[in-house]
């Protein structure tokens, strides 16, 4: 395994000053951002994709400071509701596996995306329950009509383009648990899997290690996030865990983002870590800054410091004892 970072953390600055940060890290990777919700602001998407030399250029730079793009990033809704926002993700996705291609990276991240509730719909539609019926008729819709068929479409795409699609299991999307990832991947096909995030099963209750020998027996873990969540016990003893208050409201809601080591324990990430290699991971560790108690630096700082001691990075010695 090795150690990157998504650098839409510093999406203030140009991708020049972030290598300047990132030296002091000794990371091996960086994940970028090829627009929607990451943004793109390391990434000339156009002028990257007309021109071989200045994808040359990148990578170049990349190699200089010791680093690899373990994925692009271009997280979206291509399945919203409203056709113009759809079209504009949809494009964005399309451009980030063509670039992915042309670069070699192979792999890029994204959200499945969530329809509306029907034909007429405006907005998406998040279905949570089996009852009243109502919300299992949504579902038939949303993956028979709208879910398969897009994801059939882009999943052959993006293998013509030597491309994986790797989903990042978030509640919003059709594709929120391990569940869901490994249904919509039976139905479109194994170019589609996992951008692994703990952060985001750990408040709804999952096991993330429980999730990861699952679907890394089914060869379905093509990235991995690292960033923890702190679940306020207190507050979720009396609302629970589904909370819609502003993530700046940290003191009232159930839970929080956190940075590595401050919502688990380094006794928990060498689990983790230890259940990827068993399963047979061992790409990138892509930590992602969401603490809102942190700045990014010091975030990215104390989070490599804390995953650096739980990782396993070389390959494991020849079994002399048995």
């Amino acid at each position: 395994m090795f150690l990157g970072c998504l650098t839409a953390m510093f999406g203030d600055k140009p991708l020049t000053d972030v290598l300047a940060i990132l030296r002091q890290f000794d990371l091996k990777a960086v994940e970028l951002g090829a627009g929607n919700y990451p943004g793109s602001a390391h990434l000339a998407v156009e002028e990257l994709l007309k021109s071989k030399s200045k994808r040359d250029e990148l990578k170049a730079m990349l190699k200089g400071e010791g680093l690899n793009i373990s994925a692009l990033s271009c997280h979206g809704n291509c399945l919203h509701p409203n056709p113009d926002f759809a079209a504009k993700n949809a494009e964005v996705q399309t451009k980030a596996i063509k670039l992915a291609g042309l670069l070699e990276v192979g792999v890029i991240n994204d959200f499945s995306g969530c329809p509306g509730d029907g034909p007429n719909a405006a907005k998406p539609n998040w279905v949570t329950c089996a009852w009243p019926p109502d919300f299992l008729d949504i579902l038939e819709w949303q993956w028979n009509e709208v879910v398969i068929p897009y994801w059939t479409k882009q999943a052959q795409f993006a293998k013509d383009n030597g491309v994986v699609v790797a989903f990042e299991m978030h509640p919003g999307f059709v594709v929120y648990n391990t569940e869901t990832l490994l249904k919509l991947r039976q139905a479109c096909g194994d170019n589609l899997g996992a951008n692994f995030d703990p952060s985001h099963l750990f408040w709804q209750g999952m096991d993330p290690i429980a999730s990861a020998r699952v679907l890394g027996k089914e060869k379905a873990i093509y990235h991995v996030h690292a960033k923890d969540v702190r679940l306020d016990a207190g507050n979720t003893a009396i609302n629970g865990v589904l909370d819609t208050k502003h993530y700046g409201d940290e003191l009232h809601r159930s839970w929080i983002f956190r940075t590595c080591g401050y919502g688990h324990s380094l006794e928990w990430w060498k689990d983790f870590f230890s259940t990827l290699r068993m399963v047979g991971y061992d790409g990138a560790i892509s930590i992602e800054h969401e603490d809102s108690l942190m700045s990014a630096r010091e975030g990215l700082s104390k989070a490599a410091a804390f995953l650096r001691d739980a990782m396993i990075i070389e390959e494991p010695s020849v079994m002399t004892w048995a």
